[in-house]
Formats: C-alpha cells, structure tokens, sequence
C-alpha cells in the first residue's frame, strides 16, 4: 500500500505523507538544475507577475465546462507553483493534490492547505499515485524542462500511472512556432524597481532565456531552457508514454488550434 493510499484513508498525517513523497526529491548543490535554482528564487515571481488568478481562473472555468467533472473527482495539478490552479479548483469543490519541485511554492501554497487541498515538493517524474486521479493537470508550459526525451517520457509515463483507467491528462504548453517566429532577442523589463535585462534565443532544439538584473548592489542571473516541443513531438512522446491526444486547442478560451496563430498548444489525452 502506497503513502498516499495510507493518507487518503486517514491512516497518516500530511506530514508523513510529504516526509514520504519527499524521499525522492532530494538533490545534491551539484545536480541542481536551472528550473530548482529559478523557481525557488522571489524573483520569478515578480517577474513573471502578470500572470494573475483570472487567467488561472478563465482556463480552470473552460477546462471544466469542457471536461465535466463528477462532483467528487480528484484532480492533480502537476508542477503547481504557489497552487493558483489547485486553489480555484478546490473553491469549486474538487479534492486536489498540487504537487511541485519548488519548496519555496510549496511553503507558499500550504497556507491555503484545508480538508481537501494538499500541497507537496515532489517530482514529477517519480510520482507516488497510482490509479487514483480523475484528471492530471501541467499547467503554463511545466514542462520541457529536461535535457533528454526519456526524462520527458518518463514524466509522462508517471503522469499516466496516477490516473484513473478512464482518467485525463491536460498538458497546457506554448506554442512554439509562434514564439521562436516572434522571437525577441533583447528586452528590458522593469517591475517592482527591477531592471530585468533579458536574452531570448533558440539552441539546441531549446528556447532559452537569459535573466540578468542588479537588487540592492548584487548581480543576478539565472536561465530558463525549455525544449521547443511542437505538437508531434507530443504525439511520438505520447504515444511512447501509453497515451493519446484526444482534442487539442490554441488558447485559453479553448479555440482551434493553429500553429502559426495560436498563442498555446492546449493537450486532452487519455490513456491509450
């Protein structure tokens, strides 16, 4: 019997159970990657702060009209962040476990912690849930993190061991034609008294970016490095994964989607 099965039926506490999921997650300064060093750090969210709760909200809402959701589903939100997602998810009454590699979000979305919401650091690629999900959530390009495909099609493998025999998937990533066509290389954005001074470019089958800036007299830089994953890249990972894409949309509001329009590539897949 797993930890999460013992939590669910009460038989351990939220603690025991993080202590638990938390045994795989533990990486030495040297196999730090860029995500764990940029997605603990403040300073992403201040810049990624346009990101407010009613785009989270508007998606969560179209997702649902569309999906249709039983009552009591469980619902797992992969890579959550500070749990803007799982927090709009279980207002509407769902039992939602956020999971992410950021202990710095996990600290942050444990505040709004209650009977039916839970938050853990965990890795996505190691996922404890087996048959238990009825929906599996990666929400605003959480993934393409990794340097090799078989890290990715392990990630999804374990995305589809969580879920239910009739379970969902919703892989919501950008739309990489669109954003390497209109690419820009320099920019300077200034938010909370920060000059963020960033470089954008494609290497590698990766979209990088450059994070430079000054806060109070020290120098900062991270980097992001997302693979440029395009829909049949999707379709062969799936497909090595066990699933199948089932409907696809280019935004939020759910519309068609089109490689050179669309702003997103929004993924429903189910177990194949």
């Amino acid at each position: 019997m797993t930890c999460l099965s013992l939590f669910h039926r009460r038989k351990i506490t939220p603690l025991i159970l993080s202590l638990c999921l938390s045994k795989t997650t533990k990486y030495s300064s040297m196999q730090r990657k860029w995500f764990q060093f940029w997605f603990n750090s403040p300073f992403y969210h201040i810049l990624y702060s346009q990101r407010n709760d009613a785009e989270a909200e508007f998606l969560i809402d179209n997702l649902s009209a569309y999906l249709k959701p039983d009552a009591n589903s469980r619902i797992l939100d992969i890579a959550c962040g500070r749990g803007r997602h799982a927090v709009y998810l279980n207002k509407k009454g769902y039992d939602v476990t956020g999971i992410d590699l950021s202990e710095q979000n996990i600290k942050y979305a444990q505040q709004f912690e209650q009977k039916n919401l839970h938050f853990f650091v965990h890795d996505m690629r190691k996922l404890a849930f087996i048959n238990y999900f009825d929906i599996a959530l990666n929400m605003f390009t959480s993934f393409g993190y990794f340097e090799t495909e078989k890290d990715h099609v392990n990630a999804l493998k374990s995305f589809r061991k969580g879920l239910k025999a009739d379970g969902t998937l919703v892989v919501d990533y950008f739309n990489t034609q669109k954003i390497i066509k209109n690419l820009t290389t320099q920019e300077i954005k200034t938010i909370e008294g920060i000059e963020f001074h960033l470089h954008k470019f494609v290497s590698e089958s990766k979209i990088i970016k450059h994070i430079n800036f000054e806060h109070r007299s020290k120098a900062y830089a991270f980097e992001e490095r997302v693979q440029a994953f395009v829909l049949t890249d999707f379709e062969r990972m799936f497909e090595k994964s066990g699933l199948k894409i089932t409907a696809t949309f280019g935004s939020y509001a759910l519309e068609a989607f089109d490689e050179v329009k669309s702003d997103r590539l929004i993924l429903i897949c189910k177990k194949a």
